[in-house]
């Protein structure tokens, strides 16, 4: 395969590729923002209360899967440097924050319902 040859733009690419400048366009509008802010906090709600919930079912998993939560938190909290130094829109940032901040909460949920 030659590799000198740039590689064909095809219409999935064409689109994909302008869905975030799309998005942050769309989300100008501040009740367009909050929704998509309130859908992503209880989207990473329901799935950290599900994450705990199937994990806690079959207990020989706990250890790993509480690594791997951990992991993702901390890998979340570490990309939030790089967004916070990007100046314009602060989506990316906001809906970060709000799918880390809804993860926690479903994990602290299941947490207190063992109490």
């Amino acid at each position: 395969m030659n590799s000198s040859r740039p590689l064909q733009r095809t219409r999935l690419q064409q689109s994909l590729g302008g869905a975030w400048p799309r998005l942050e366009q769309w989300s100008t509008n501040p009740w367009r923002r909050l929704s998509l802010l309130l859908i992503v906090l209880l989207s990473t709600f329901f799935i950290g209360n599900a994450v705990s919930t199937i994990i806690g079912a079959r207990a020989f998993l706990d250890p790993p899967a509480a690594l791997i939560c951990v992991a993702m938190i901390e890998l979340a909290v570490r990309a939030r440097r790089p967004l916070l130094r990007r100046s314009g829109d602060r989506l990316g940032l906001q809906l970060l924050d709000m799918s880390r901040i809804g993860f926690c909460y479903g994990l602290l949920l299941e947490g207190f319902k063992l109490l």
